[in-house]
């Protein structure tokens, strides 16, 4: 199977060094940016062309890995290409396999594809991808196709409905982009007690990471701490008393959920009081 890429941002790099590090053959990259496919191309050992049909006539599945404004406009594109028998694959975490309207008349089977990682680089985010968890989900041969050649990798591929797609993306959103909105309020925090932010980051290091650890290795429930869990008012109550209006009322949005994991970690205690601070605090 020859694997072909429309779009040679940090998703298609990475995925396709990853493939290629694996053994697998990939035809190559097409993109309107020449030098982007070209840089690609060299990254991965395969070729750049400038043509999209060319890719696509040498590409058995081929991975649209654009910004996802642009899935359905390049679909639109390819679909009056010749695609008998090939696979089509995008990699939005929030869009399902139906951007690909049209698809059964091609001949062609699709999927969405996404890998619950952070590319922050063209050319050093493939390292991660061993260990990466991917979802799918879309028409069976192309599940199949896809799940296939990255289970044999030793990947995990879970298949979900495409209808959850914007809520699983939601989800992966909080859990990534969203914790980094929390860590540098903390860090500013910090910064006015008089780290700077360098110091700020390696003093919570460890806090952080052993933090998320225990998250992974025992769930929320049990890894909560903190003067939430005890149902430590008086420390609550200086917490919210030294906030500005905006950072006070994200630790009260946080605050509350951390009530109801606290009451299911201990439901001999009673957080009413606490619940009430929290809610009522301005």
């Amino acid at each position: 199977m020859k694997i072909g890429f429309i779009g040679a941002g940090r998703v298609g790099c990475s995925i396709g060094k990853y493939l290629q590090q694996s053994g697998i053959c990939i035809a190559g990259y097409y993109d309107p940016q020449t030098e982007a496919a070209d840089s690609a191309a060299a990254f991965t050992g395969s070729k750049s062309y400038p043509i999209l049909e060319d890719l696509i006539f040498h590409s058995d599945l081929l991975f649209i890995t654009t910004p996802d404004s642009m899935i359905v406009p390049v679909w639109e594109e390819i679909r009056q290409l010749s695609l008998a028998e090939k696979v089509i694959c995008h990699c939005s975490g929030a869009l399902p396999s139906d951007a690909f309207a049209g698809i059964t008349e091609t001949g062609a089977s699709g999927c969405s594809f996404h890998p619950m990682l952070p590319f922050s680089s063209r050319f050093d985010s493939f390292g991660q991808l061993k260990h990466a968890y991917f979802t799918i989900e879309g028409q069976d041969p192309a599940v199949e196709a896809v799940t296939n050649l990255f289970a044999r990798l030793g990947n995990t591929v879970c298949r979900i409905p495409g209808e959850h797609k914007p809520k699983y993306h939601t989800a992966a959103s909080i859990l990534s982009n969203q914790v980094i909105a929390v860590l540098d309020t903390g860090y500013r925090l910090l910064e006015q007690c008089g780290f700077t932010r360098e110091e700020a980051r390696n003093a919570a290091a460890g806090l952080i990471r052993q933090n998320i650890e225990n998250v992974i290795q025992q769930d929320c429930i049990s890894a909560l701490t903190g003067p939430v869990e005890r149902n430590d008012l008086p420390t609550v109550q200086k917490h919210l008393n030294c906030l500005s209006t905006e950072d006070r009322q994200m630790y009260q949005m946080l605050g509350l959920k951390l009530v109801q994991l606290a009451e299911k970690k201990n439901p001999g205690q009673d957080y009413q009081a606490m619940r009430a601070l929290l809610n009522n605090f301005s």
